[in-house]
């Protein structure tokens, strides 16, 4: 696939060496010792309780406190991500003790937020997929509905009791009924499920951050703003070379997915395991995923090259939104799946999970074809 190369008036086009790797790092980890500092300030540095901030009312600061916690991940993501890039201009041993350090500290302190949306978002969904009186009425159930219900099926088909219905019914209105009756305890069991996930992980965080694990990676920050590891000859060394590396690494996954797969609105071949036994990530989205990590990789490197500032390529903002909601809708549907798998629960309650997760299937696919053609319009309209 062809794939866009910087323009020569472009700022990149012109060299840029180590110095601006080591400015940028020093930015980045002064940016996170800032969102540090707020973040203890603000109560979120460690101990209390984690069901406080489940309390209905937020306490003061709280807001603030995840705001800091989001700009601590956006800041080691970037420190990460360059580290990774441009490793061959940085000290060996450093690097390859910090990116671990750096990828744990991100992950862990993303968790919270994530089954957070990840529930918010099924909620939604089943409230949309119900026919709740709060949203317009709709006599007649859309094309995405029909191809939800016909997914479940195929999908849940043995969670589903006989007397529910079958093929030779002429409408989906019973169907409609069926997910109503069962979306208020299928909502009950994910908020279940995610909120004391959500619980765990919160937890989880504030112990990281009062670890000696985290005060370490803090530590060395704390250098990192004032003085960066470079190798010897990394000062003069041109970055272009091992950004485009980067860029290169990007177009050959992205050459590497099934693009006409992702043509079409619906893929039924992605149900076919999604309520099965195997609790593993759906086989479809590794590669997904893959694109999406490397598009980040990609647009941090160009951050470096351009002093920080927004990055050139025009392609990114709307291939990575495309990407974020491949993976949210993917973690959504595999919430569901898991749902679904809870023993004894009551036929009506399958059967929505069923529906809520061939909805989030379908919303999988939808991305894909969102990302499909962000970026084959911007390949068309390359110089």
């Amino acid at each position: 696939m062809a794939q866009q190369h910087l323009d020569p008036t472009d700022p990149t086009a012109t060299e840029v060496t180590g110095d601006a790797l080591a400015g940028y790092l020093r930015a980045q980890a002064t940016e996170f010792l800032r969102a540090l500092r707020l973040h203890r300030e603000n109560g979120g540095g460690g101990g209390g309780a984690p069901a406080r901030a489940y309390a209905g009312v937020a306490e003061n600061g709280a807001e603030e406190s995840v705001d800091a916690a989001r700009a601590l991940r956006r800041s080691a993501r970037r420190i990460s991500g360059s580290l990774h890039t441009f490793r061959p201009l940085l000290d060996t041993g450093w690097s390859e003790e910090m990116c671990p350090e750096l990828a744990w500290l991100s992950g862990t302190l993303g968790l919270e937020h994530a089954y957070e949306s990840r529930l918010e978002r099924l909620l939604q969904a089943l409230h949309r997929l119900s026919g709740s009186t709060a949203l317009p009425a709709q006599a007649v159930p859309t094309v995405a509905a029909v191809d939800v219900a016909a997914g479940s099926r195929a999908a849940g088909a043995a969670r589903v009791p006989a007397g529910s219905g079958g093929p030779a019914r002429p409408a989906a209105v019973p169907e409609r009924g069926n997910l109503t009756v069962g979306a208020a305890k299928a909502g009950a069991l994910l908020e279940r499920q995610l909120t004391l996930a959500r619980t765990r992980a919160h937890s989880t965080a504030l112990q990281a951050l009062g670890s000696s694990r985290f005060h370490a990676v803090a530590d060395k920050v704390a250098v990192l703003a004032s003085e960066v590891p470079l190798t010897p000859a990394a000062p003069t060394t041109d970055l272009r070379p091992l950004a485009g590396a980067a860029e290169e690494r990007l177009t050959d996954a992205v050459a590497a997915l099934p693009l006409l797969t992702a043509g079409h609105p619906y893929n039924a071949e992605a149900l076919v395991h999604g309520l099965s036994p195997d609790p593993s990530p759906h086989p479809q989205d590794g590669p997904w995923h893959q694109v999406r990590l490397l598009l980040r990789l990609h647009r941090y490197a160009l951050e470096v090259l351009c002093g920080g500032s927004t990055p050139v390529d025009v392609r990114l903002p709307a291939a990575g939104q495309a990407l974020n909601r491949h993976r949210d809708a993917s973690e959504a549907a595999a919430a569901a799946a898991q749902a679904a798998r809870t023993p004894r629960i009551a036929p009506a309650t399958a059967y929505a999970l069923g529906v809520l997760h061939a909805d989030q299937r379908h919303e999988v696919e939808a991305a894909r074809f969102a990302f499909q053609q962000a970026w084959q319009k911007q390949t068309v309209n390359a110089p």
